[in-house]
């Protein structure tokens, strides 16, 4: 038997011997996903997690003005008494009967920006309107808490960032969307924005 028939022979035997496997050539590998870009250079993660808008509307029930006590009745019928310190300087033109509107909104952002173009802190900015005098009451406020932050620590198994405030003071937080994880390095910041809104008006009853 020459060299290339009991290479034959070994072949079919050794087919045989693997039939639970099979002899057939091996399919092809799938190809590699391709990998997955730098965080460099994808865009960094930002967005705002909540915003909430709550406005509602009550009377004047009664009013004291030595002790500057409104008592304001709410639309279900309960009540309740504030006092209107001396910011409110209109208070002599509210009546009984007058209905106070205020609105409350808030909201909560974020923004990943890069070190060097923001540094770690905490800012306040506040800023108050109020009505002319002889006018109906009225006022709005804001006030924008800013936070800058710094992670120290990502895992991506547990789809959490660890983020370092200004104080030192380390927090671990879960991401809403884990693959905002590849688009951050420890060591970028995370500018935290929380803003509160107030705006109040009263309106004479029947306008």
């Amino acid at each position: 038997m020459n060299a290339s028939k009991r290479q034959r022979a070994w072949t079919i035997i050794f087919c045989v011997t693997l039939a639970a496997t099979g002899c057939t050539e091996a399919p092809p590998a799938p190809p590699a996903p391709p990998p997955t870009p730098p965080a460099a250079s994808q865009p960094l993660p930002s967005g705002t997690v909540g915003a909430n808008l709550v406005s509602a509307t009550a009377r004047v029930k009664a009013i004291d003005r030595q002790t500057r006590q409104v008592t304001l009745q709410r639309a279900d019928g309960s009540e309740v008494t504030i006092h209107a310190d001396e910011t409110v300087r209109n208070l002599p033109q509210i009546q009984v009967g007058d209905e106070v509107t205020a609105s409350y909104y808030e909201s909560l952002a974020y923004e990943v920006k890069k070190p060097g173009t923001t540094a770690p802190g905490a800012t306040v900015a506040e800023e108050t309107g109020r009505a002319k005098l002889g006018e109906k009451p009225a006022g709005a406020g804001a006030r924008v808490t800013t936070i800058v932050t710094t992670i120290t620590g990502i895992d991506k198994a547990a789809g959490t960032v660890t983020l370092q405030g200004p104080t030192g003071r380390a927090t671990t937080v879960k991401a809403r969307d884990p693959r905002n994880l590849d688009r951050v390095v420890v060591g970028d910041l995370v500018e935290i924005t929380y803003t509160e809104a107030v705006a109040v008006s009263v309106d004479e009853a029947g306008k």
